[in-house]
């Protein structure tokens, strides 16, 4: 079985380091000085445990490894369409294309059933690139738990988390992901393959959806943003009107909306991925975290009058700083 993680920092970075050192044939893609430390020196995976150094098969040009069983994407929702091109050397006739992407996925209406079986999402996948590219028949869904940073080229750090899990979009247990299951296991990770991922996909999106953009516009970590009344009730709206798209998509949330920031207020003073990127000049996962709901409000007929609120205050703040 040859995998192939393409974007491999943080997430894709753990993900490639603990498949290595299992034995698992697996190449990453990667660039810059994160790519020219690992081919020189390895992988190093920090966890608390202890350190590894792994050697791992990565390059920059996807060319260079050939088609794949697997390709693990793993990179910013944003930074994917703009490189399909460049991996169609990695797809075979019977390669899987597994979407560890934050967000409402691209692929979120294939094989959904109902009136909406086959509708495109424009912020996620502008021009159905993705779509038209890989084909939404290749798709296995992914939802990533881990949280994980490059801490220096070579160099990553695992936070927490071990947790990948795997669905295809119409919930059946197949072979493709019952395998991948098995060596993800085999490397120490947990990969339950899921009915109704889309469930899960919801109640990260949650979060992401809500947290993110408030603590990019306030700077305030976690614990801050999701006890202080003002910006608590915020979020909470924003969810609210997320669930209510949701729920007419035909989406089951295991846990309450109250439950869901408490959540988060435990994880303690973390700044989130795209409070992040805002300090370190990168552009943010706006559209697929935020835009994506929005979109799909407008499909379904629901109002989200706080989303859109936020969605525009963010938008101009990443305009401000040259990254939108």
């Amino acid at each position: 079985m040859k995998i192939c993680v393409f974007g491999a920092g943080a997430i894709g970075g753990y993900m490639g380091a603990k498949l290595a050192q299992a034995g698992a044939d697996v190449s990453l893609v990667a660039r810059g000085p994160h790519l020219a430390a690992m081919q020189a020196n390895g992988l190093r995976l920090a966890e608390e445990s202890g350190e590894i150094t792994v050697p791992v098969r990565a390059e920059e040009d996807p060319a260079a490894l050939g088609e794949q069983d697997y390709v693990i994407v793993t990179l910013k929702a944003h930074s994917v369409p703009p490189v399909v091109g460049r991996m169609a050397p990695l797809i075979g006739e019977n390669t899987t294309v597994v979407s560890g992407v934050n967000g409402v996925p691209w692929w979120y209406f294939h094989k959904h059933g109902g009136d909406l079986e086959g509708t495109r999402l424009a912020s996620v996948d502008p021009g159905n690139v993705q779509w038209n590219g890989f084909g939404p028949d290749r798709v296995l869904g992914c939802v990533v738990y881990p949280a994980a940073e490059v801490v220096q080229p070579g160099v990553v750090k695992h936070v927490e988390g071990n947790r990948f899990s795997l669905g295809e979009p119409d919930g059946s247990k197949s072979d493709r992901a019952l395998d991948l299951s098995k060596a993800l296991s085999a490397a120490g990770l947990k990969a339950p393959v899921r009915p109704r991922l889309r469930d899960e996909i919801w109640v990260k999106l949650w979060g992401n959806l809500s947290f993110n953009p408030i603590s990019a516009l306030t700077h305030a970590t976690l614990d801050v943003l999701c006890t202080e009344p003002g910006t608590r009730g915020i979020a909470r709206a924003m969810m609210v009107e997320a669930q209510e798209i949701a729920e007419t998509l035909g989406v089951k949330f295991p846990i309450d909306v109250d439950r869901r920031i408490d959540g988060g207020a435990a994880v303690g003073a973390h700044r989130t991925s795209m409070l992040q990127d805002l300090d370190a000049g990168r552009p943010m996962e706006i559209d697929a975290l935020v835009g994506s709901v929005q979109e799909l409000g407008r499909i379904v007929g629901v109002n989200t009058p706080t989303i859109d609120m936020v969605l525009a205050l963010v938008q101009q703040r990443a305009r401000v700083a040259g990254l939108y």
